[in-house]
């Protein structure tokens, strides 16, 4: 674990071979919560949310910040490891780059500014610009001062637009027992959730791909979103309904929009100015200027001695830390069966959220994946099952938010467990002083994959050379190192002719040093080839459709693990022991290297599976498709069948993009 002689070597021996390269970008990241950068860092350090404020004001001390000084507390591993970050930011200088979470506190976002600042990196590596969105002229407890003015009986029509303040508002505000003494209240949503269930009007919301709208992107530059397809339940925009209270009168999303950008650019020409920016997508020269941002001393100190003021409050209790949950985000998506079924990026769980902890806080409380305990913070109290997660930090847990729903659609409802229930307005990203109990009881979780460790001292291991990575400085001494680690045998030892390919020979590839175990492809292959989800029971049993998997693996140390993400589908074997074992020739070689599934000739025998050595064959056990619903007809790609029960499917390399194209050619 860290601090021990094993981790210290272990450490000093990956940043001995990241300096062996010097022309790559090096990543350091400290987290308080597992992440898909923290997967592909260089180097990683674990530490609870508080302690990341010391860590970020040692830093700046070792860098020499002025004001800024480093805090005690920090153990040696720490220490050392924040040591060799200042030395590598000092000797990269402006082309370094500090950058800061979205859930880290403020005082860390003022150090990691000074840094920036005295590395030298505004202008080169970051710009400031003015603030996205616009700035109101209100309390910044608004949320606050809406529930006491409410409470007053001060408000008389509330308008809620798009968003769930009954689920996800801090726990502490009582949201929806004050909404009882607003006379009047309107909800505009997607899905009729819990917010509109304490509403005398619920509006159905049109979604952004029915919408006319604009937005900025991230360097500020603006960008105009336009519908792909009429609204198909009559769903209104927030600014469509905001209109209807406005002297003008309602008008359209279309309306709203060019009348607000004839009047930023006058009349002139604008017809001929919107139907260009309508075809690049974007307002040419909207990027704001950047914005000059001056470094505090007095901010700085005051950051720093805040974080020495968190560094020394050490507690046997708990910190929870609250994210949203890699899928479904904030609960906002959690009637989408895709993202439901799509494996989390590093737990692997499907249509379930956990409470993320250590294997050394595991082990010290005697639980295992799937026992239910309750965490207790003052008088709020919330049961959710254990989930171990390596390279979690000690002494801290996560709770991903946006699941138990209790009133969307049929797919998201009941699902899961609302860690939104623990959330206070003091406590919005990291909730400190929580007590954890174990239960009797469990809860059946649906992972898609069980085994991931591979142990780093395991001579097997070792021998067989399960993980193959190298560096860039292997690379360059021997391009094909990892195929010297292969065990691939000659065609010699096959009893089955090779086969040759006279014209076309299809393939793909994926770059697995770039991979971050995201999924995006899983979704982006279900949705392109009609493929259906099967529900929390059948991934227990290991029948999900999925055409890709994306395993994962940890190797090493199971407190600070190298984590590794491995997309597997089929891999259209060119003496593939699928073929042979088909016994009505459902499963064919083609003349073009495709490994081909021939649905109607399939009657189901799973032989092929069976023989399959990477399991990457899905059986179609039930009618999952629905083939009634008429929306559902929209959903599906036309060029791509959907198949019925009965029959076996897998990766097909897109061959109706093949076809496609062959189409178009001749």
């Amino acid at each position: 674990g860290p601090g021990s002689v094993a981790y210290a070597r272990q450490f000093a021996e990956r940043r001995r071979v990241s300096e062996e390269n010097t022309d790559m970008s090096r990543l350091y990241v400290v987290e308080s919560s597992p992440t898909s950068t923290g997967t592909l860092a260089d180097h990683r350090l674990t530490a609870s949310s508080h302690q990341i404020a010391a860590l970020t004001a040692t830093l700046a001390a070792d860098l020499g910040v002025r004001d800024a000084a480093a805090p005690d507390g920090l153990d040696a591993h720490a220490r050392e490891w924040v040591a060799a970050v200042a030395d590598d930011l000092a000797a990269k200088g402006d082309r370094a780059l500090v950058v800061c979470g979205e859930y880290a506190a403020p005082e860390v976002h003022t150090l990691a500014h000074a840094i920036n600042a005295a590395l030298g990196c505004i202008g080169q590596t970051v710009d400031y610009i003015e603030p996205i969105e616009h700035r109101w002229e209100i309390e910044t407890d608004s949320l606050q001062s809406l529930v006491r003015d409410m409470e007053a009986g001060q408000v008389d029509l509330l308008l809620i637009l798009g968003c769930n303040p009954v689920f996800d508002a801090p726990a502490d505000l009582r949201f929806m027992q004050a909404m009882d003494n607003v006379s009047r209240r309107i909800h505009l949503g997607i899905y009729e959730d819990e917010t509109a269930e304490f509403c005398h009007w619920h509006l159905p919301e049109a979604h952004f791909l029915e919408s006319w709208g604009d937005a900025r992107a991230y360097d500020g530059s603006v960008c105009f979103t336009q519908p792909l397809i009429e609204p198909l339940y009559g769903g209104r925009t927030p600014a469509e309904v905001v209109s209807t209270f406005t002297s003008k009168g309602p008008r359209s999303a279309l309306e709203l929009l060019q009348g607000y950008w004839r009047d930023q650019v006058g009349a002139g020409d604008f017809d001929a100015e919107w139907r260009s920016w309508l075809h690049d997508g974007f307002k040419p020269r909207s990027t704001p200027s950047t914005v000059a941002v001056a470094v505090d001393s007095q901010a700085v100190a005051e950051a720093c001695n805040q974080a020495a003021a968190e560094a020394g409050h050490e507690s046997s209790d708990f910190e929870v830390v609250f994210r949203p949950d890699p899928t479904i985000y904030d609960g906002r998506y959690i009637n989408n069966g895709w993202l439901q079924e799509c494996p989390k990026p590093l737990t692997k769980l499907t249509w379930d959220n956990a409470l993320l902890v250590s294997p050394g806080t595991a082990e010290r409380l005697g639980v295992q994946n799937a026992q239910i305990v309750a965490i207790t913070a003052g008088d709020r109290v919330l049961e959710m099952p254990i989930w171990i997660q390596p390279g979690h930090p000690e002494q801290t847990v996560t709770a991903n938010l946006g699941y138990g729903r209790r009133t969307t659609g049929r797919i998201g409802s009941g699902a899961g467990f609302d860690a939104f229930q623990l959330r206070g307005s003091d406590s919005m990203w990291s909730l400190r002083g929580a007590k954890i109990h174990v239960g009797d009881g469990e809860h059946a979780l649906s992972s898609t994959q069980m085994l991931s460790n591979i142990a780093l001292e395991s001579i097997e291991a070792e021998k067989r050379h399960l993980v193959r990575v190298g560096t860039l400085h292997h690379f360059e001494q021997d391009p094909e190192f990892v195929q010297h680690m292969g065990h691939s045998p000659g065609p010699e030892v096959s009893m089955f002719p090779m086969w040759e390919y006279p014209n076309e020979a299809w393939g793909l590839a994926i770059d697995l040093s770039a991979c971050t175990g995201c999924n995006a492809c899983v979704i982006a292959c279900q949705a392109e080839n009609n493929i259906p989800i099967v529900g929390k029971e059948q991934v227990a049993l290991g029948r999900e459709m999925h055409w890709i998997r994306i395993d994962r693996y940890f190797q090493g140390d199971l407190d600070d693990p190298q984590v590794h993400h491995q997309p597997v589908m089929c891999l259209h074997c060119e003496q593939a022991p699928c073929e042979p074992v088909c016994p009505v020739g459902a499963t064919v070689h083609s003349d073009e290297g495709l490994n081909d599934m021939v649905y109607n000739r399939c009657v189901g025998t799973r032989y092929c599976s069976n023989n399959c050595h990477y399991k990457v064959r899905r059986f179609n056990f039930l009618r999952y498709n629905d083939n009634s619903t008429p929306v559902l007809e929209m959903l599906r790609n036309p060029d791509v069948t959907v198949r019925s029960r009965g029959v076996m499917e897998k990766c097909t390399y897109c061959v109706q993009r093949i076809n496609q194209d062959r189409i178009t050619a001749r």
